[in-house]
């Protein structure tokens, strides 16, 4: 009978301990990091470079990403869509606030210069991307994370994620900031 609430004891602890950590996990998760699967092909090569791999999932930094002074140049990014909020995008940031813009079809205008707080983005597959040139700049407000690191499959771990693909600079004027 004493072996068994020694044992009863021991498990109650061991409970408590793991579930007194369940807040500090969903808050981390919430506020520093996650880990994303990306699906499709618009980030094609950086990101599921072909149908015959897996595909990739992202180590993705929350902590500061809203903040235009931590978006840079051709940082890969997560974001709400700006006309539907349950749609979420993997782009590559090619412009940043104050940044004027070389845009292509179906964007209405062939330049655009782009507002305090918001960010341009494209997919590296420009032929198989919905991004900015459909709505736009995205406010940052709508970003989600930056992608830092490829974490699986670990035959990827060492692909750059940060490298110029795509259409390359669009810029005609650099950023004020």
């Amino acid at each position: 009978m004493i072996s068994n609430l020694g044992k009863l004891g021991l498990n109650l602890r061991t409970t408590l301990i793991a579930v007194s950590w369940i807040p500090v996990a969903l808050t981390f998760n919430e506020n520093v990091c996650y880990v994303a699967k990306i699906e499709g092909k618009s980030m094609r090569p950086t990101l599921n470079p072909s149908d015959k791999t897996h595909t990739d999932w992202v180590l993705m930094w929350k902590w500061g990403a809203k903040n235009p002074a931590n978006l840079r140049h051709n940082d890969v990014v997560l974001f709400k869509s700006p006309s539907d909020p349950q749609r979420v995008y993997c782009k590559r940031i090619k412009g940043v606030q104050y940044d004027t813009i070389q845009t292509r079809h179906p964007y209405p205008r062939a330049i655009v210069t782009i507002p305090r707080s918001h960010i341009w983005t494209e997919g590296d597959n420009a032929f198989h991307s919905t991004d900015s040139n459909e709505f736009g700049p995205v406010s940052t407000g709508l970003v989600l994370g930056k992608a830092v690191a490829i974490v699986w499959p670990p035959s990827r771990w060492n692909s750059s994620l940060n490298q110029s693909v795509g259409r390359g600079d669009l810029s005609i004027k650099g950023s004020a900031i």
